[in-house]
């Protein structure tokens, strides 16, 4: 409910435009993220923005909280528009960014994190919580946007592409 208030879920979106939500209970932590895509005629996806909520239990350092919530919607978003890894001849054909890449800055969504806590619960893990919601919740809002699921990761291997 945080993250869907944080995204502000009930206002209408343009034509072209979705949300998609995705939770994840793990790591002794609960979060949830909220990402708002646009899909281009040309299938280019563009995350506008992701909105996280987390319940770790008390939160010790909030800044360092937001900080991976931050660097951790990136690493997934990179890994599920971006993350190819082939092989050949028995080798990984991939060696650094060049031929690998991640989200530039410019690709990069604005990410907006609420921090929820429960006192009496025991302190929860920070550092992988916010990786595993990023590919379902834009996978989510691709669907929301267009009508079409995406099933195999990297974007690229169901026709989309990030821009």
């Amino acid at each position: 409910d945080a993250a869907a208030k944080l995204a502000r879920w009930e206002e209408k979106l343009p034509q072209g435009r979705g949300r998609g939500i995705a939770f994840l209970r793990g790591y002794g932590s609960l979060s949830a993220e909220v990402a708002e895509v646009s899909v281009g005629a040309d299938r280019a996806v563009r995350v506008h923005r992701v909105s996280c909520a987390v319940d770790c239990g008390t939160a010790v350092n909030p800044s360092s909280i937001r900080a991976q919530f931050e660097g951790g919607v990136i690493f997934g978003l990179s890994a599920a528009a971006l993350g190819e890894i082939t092989i050949a001849a028995g080798r990984v054909q991939q060696s650094n960014f060049h031929d690998y890449p991640v989200v530039r800055m410019a690709q990069a969504p604005q990410i907006d994190v609420e921090i929820l806590e429960s006192p009496a619960e025991a302190i929860g893990g920070i550092g992988e919580p916010p990786v595993p919601p990023v590919a379902p919740a834009v996978a989510n809002a691709i669907f929301a946007a267009t009508g079409a699921r995406v099933r195999r990761l990297p974007l690229s291997a169901s026709g989309f592409k990030l821009v």
